[in-house]
């Protein structure tokens, strides 16, 4: 009630005064992150009342809410941009899968903690984000004024309030790129990096003033209305998370700002949203219900303003960017480490093409999945011919290499650390360095180098080695000692490989080269006449490799559509054969797989394999061994639920596994599986696949934690009449 007083003695005095003039309208909105959302039902009413406002300001989320509305954007669409966005993929700098680049998708998604290393010294990321797929968003979204520096000429004039990091002062913008002065209003510390604008270094403006009216009332107008979604300072009860005190810790000074500023209002609506907080994205339906609840209240307010608005200004109904650019020219600048053919060869634009700005935004993704690039932004230039030239503006990352930790548990390998060190432009300007080490209960590392040339044919270097002990039913082995029910298996594997590889639209690599491989197989449960270990090989060998793999999977873990395809052979062409009785041999082995949903929540990944081995071997090393449960079994292994480790095992075998998978909470899955196989010395010979299958099945229930994947299944199988439990925590490694 005391508002709606105010409210109506504003409107007495507006009366008194507008036989002078028409009385000019502006309209400040305060930052708050998520709580912003309350801004667009205020917006809302004033559209419903025909209100002209004449100037917007505001902070951070107001900021961007405000921006949007006074380039044209009504307070309904803003609305629907919302609705229809996900912020917390935004604020993480998500990206679709389909994006990363092919190196990306098949050795990385294995750590949980990402720390920069510069100059030998490992320090912490300055931000979760770099802020890039906000800038992609903005961009699209403002793409009516690209060619509009000053923002006193948009639709309404528009300012926003950053703050310099140096010494804490308030920055006003109010000239040069909308998308960047709102990504920088909007810089939340921790979440989003800080942006360099005009040679400082800014973050959010409601740390300086998250409520500017006064900067509002310098700008002539007669009546301000603010809109704060500002709470209250926590209790030391309620600072339980990080968000929460880095709230409080950045609320002090804001607070008693906003105090003052709001003594110089007309017309101040409060939304009540103090059980939000500046991440609550999540809960963006209710919060913008309490500001439409909240704008209602003042529709009075709003339609007596506008009938004292006698003269108005045209407001165009701005409408959503579809036009498709025909681009015949391409210019790039900042192109110092990454050459123009890398840049190219990732984005995939070429002279001719005719994008829609949200097929732009897609081929920025394919650039910023590379992580070489703090940020990308791009200017369309309309040419005499009706075409465009597209001006890409790339910021490369000064820092180039970085350490990445995860963690795992089976019942293979046991515990395991995963310390990842990685660094681009390690010899040339266009490579990678990866370096996987293991420590844990078997040590392990995995060394990639990989040459990126973009367009052109792309090269590399890798580097294995893996061992681990396991007591298994090992039955090519045991059946040649009847007294003997399992073994404990000791193995050792160092891989050398230099390759050649070409991609294809980020889904096909192919490639070919030359291996170096050393297998040591041995078991102290079964001693020889002359030695306490029995040796099943201790070679090394020369071999040539070649492979086709597809991988459009949504995701690594937990698929819900696409495809999958890899594709291999190798031919073993010399060995010094610890057994003397070496002939060249020949594999090849196959994975094609598919995931596909239903009714948004129950996945159907259907994965079928066959390995076959050409000319008779008389190692037992390099038959097919199926059994287990592992994701990241080595050479000749396959999982196969229902049996142990390597316990089936032979030349040839197919194999498909049935998994379907319910959805039945976020990140939480029920899951059925069942997997067929066959195994012989030729299973092609008689082409009968059915005879003699193998049966296996598991349920189990996966969390998809952050630390990787948490699995706990129950597996059986009715050949054997035995059953398992399985466990595995985190990313596979």
């Amino acid at each position: 009630m005391k508002k709606q007083i105010l409210a109506f003695l504003l409107l007495l005095s507006i009366t008194v005064n507008s036989q002078e003039k028409q009385p000019k309208i502006g309209l400040v909105l305060s930052g708050g992150g998520a709580k912003g959302f309350a801004h667009i039902g205020v917006l809302k009413e004033i559209d419903k009342a025909g209100l002209q406002i004449d100037y917007v300001g505001g902070t951070s989320m107001g900021a961007i809410i405000g921006g949007l509305y006074s380039i044209g954007y009504s307070g309904d669409q803003i609305e629907q941009i919302v609705l229809e966005t996900d912020f917390m993929a935004l604020l993480q700098d998500k990206l679709p899968r389909n994006s990363e680049p092919f190196f990306e998708k098949e050795f990385g998604e294995k750590t949980v903690i990402t720390l920069p290393v510069d100059k030998g010294s490992i320090g912490f990321p300055v931000a979760v984000s770099k802020g890039q797929n906000v800038l992609n968003f903005l961009t699209e979204l403002s793409s009516s004024v690209e060619l509009i520096n000053d923002f006193k000429k948009f639709p309404i004039p528009f300012f926003c309030i950053a703050t310099d990091v140096e010494n804490g002062s308030p920055v006003l913008l109010e000239k040069g790129s909308l998308p960047l002065a709102l990504r920088a209003s909007g810089s939340f510390p921790t979440l989003l990096n800080p942006v360099v604008v005009d040679d400082k270094l800014l973050v959010d403006g409601g740390i300086a003033n998250n409520f500017p009216i006064s900067v509002m009332k310098s700008k002539g107008v007669d009546v301000v209305i603010g809109v704060d979604v500002e709470g209250n300072l926590y209790e030391k009860e309620n600072l339980n998370s990080i968000v929460a005190l880095l709230n409080q810790i950045v609320s002090y000074q804001m607070y008693k700002t906003t105090d003052m500023e709001k003594e110089k209002l007309d017309v101040y609506i409060h939304p009540v949203v103090n059980d939000y907080n500046v991440v609550s994205f999540d809960d963006k339906q209710n919060i913008l219900e309490i500001g439409i609840k909240e704008g209602k209240k003042f529709s009075n307010v709003f339609k007596e303003l506008a009938e004292k608005q006698v003269h108005k200004r045209e407001r165009k109904k701005l409408n959503f960017d579809k036009e498709k650019f025909s681009i015949t020219d391409i210019n790039l600048s900042g192109c110092n480490i990454y050459t123009r053919a890398f840049v190219l060869g990732k984005i995939k634009i070429k002279s001719g093409d005719s994008l829609t700005r949200k097929e732009i935004t897609k081929r920025i993704h394919l650039l910023s999945a590379t992580k070489n690039y703090e940020r990308i932004t791009y200017n369309l230039t309309k040419k005499e011919d009706d075409t465009y030239n597209l001006k890409l503006n790339l910021n490369e990352s000064s820092g180039s290499a970085n350490l990445k930790l995860g963690i795992h548990y089976d019942y293979l390998y046991k515990s395991g650390l995963l310390a990842n060190y990685n660094k681009k432009h390690f010899l040339l300007n266009n490579d990678m360095l990866s370096l996987n080490l293991v420590l844990g209960d078997n040590l392990r590392y995995n060394l990639d180098y990989f040459v990126d040339n973009g367009f052109y044919v792309s090269y590399g270097f890798r580097s294995r080695y893996n061992h681990f002990r396991t007591n298994s039913k090992f039955n090519s082995i045991i059946s040649q000692f009847p007294s003997v029910s399992s073994i404990n298996l000791k193995y050792t594997d160092i891989t050398n490989q230099f390759f050649l590889q070409t991609t294809f639209n980020r889904r096909f690599a192919l490639g070919l080269g030359v291996e170096y491989k050393y297998v040591k197989a041995t078991t102290e449960t079964i001693a020889s006449e002359t030695n306490e270990a029995t040796v099943f090989d201790n070679s090394n060998y020369f071999n040539s490799f070649g492979y086709l793999k597809l991988d459009t999977y949504d995701k690594k873990y937990f698929p819900t559509k696409g495809y999958f395809a890899d594709l291999n052979f190798k031919w073993y062409m010399v060995s010094s054969d610890h057994n003397d009785d070496f002939s060249q041999f020949a594999q090849t082995k196959g994975t094609l797989g598919f995931a596909t949903t239903f009714l948004d929540k129950l996945t159907l990944q259907v994965t079928s394999e066959a390995g076959f081995t050409l000319n008779d071997v008389d190692s037992d090393v390099f038959d097919f061994y199926l059994g287990g449960y592992n994701q990241n079994y080595i050479n000749t292994f396959v999982p196969f639920y229902g049996y142990e480790f390597g316990e089936l095992s032979d030349n040839t075998y197919v194999k498909t596994e049935f998994n379907l998978r319910y959805a039945f909470a976020s990140k939480h899955y029920a899951t059925f599986i069942a997997n067929y196989g066959r195994l012989d010395e030729n299973i092609f010979k008689n082409i009968d696949l059915f005879t003699d299958v193998k049966s296996g099945y598991a349920l189990g229930y996966s969390y998809n934690s952050f630390v990787g994947p948490l699995e706990i299944k129950y597996s059986w199988s009715p050949d054997t009449k035995e059953q398992y439990w399985l466990f595995n925590l985190g990313f596979w490694f």
